[in-house]
């Protein structure tokens, strides 16, 4: 059953906001005016979360250097306070 969206006011959500959400929650769609002119919808969210990710989905396709770990010059050269390698 699809329910035609109700079109209010910011006033009135402003004060009657908790009502509405209740709204929203059952599923209705409230269209946000401003001069009984609309600019914004408040929907429910999709009870659709996203599965999870297998491990090592990228297995293969990534490599580090051989010299990741190797020091370097110019980082050793700025913490030992010469500013030069």
């Amino acid at each position: 059953m699809v329910m035609n969206p109700i079109m209010i006011n910011i006033n009135e959500a402003k004060t009657h906001l908790s009502k509405y959400a209740r709204r929203v929650r059952r599923g209705e769609t409230i269209i946000l005016c401003s001069r009984n002119r609309p600019f914004a919808e408040i929907r429910p969210l999709s009870e659709v979360s996203p599965a999870r990710r297998p491990f090592g989905l990228a297995r293969g396709r990534l490599g580090l250097p051989e010299d990741l770990g190797a020091p370097d010059a110019e980082v050793e050269a700025l913490f030992a306070g010469t500013g030069q390698p």
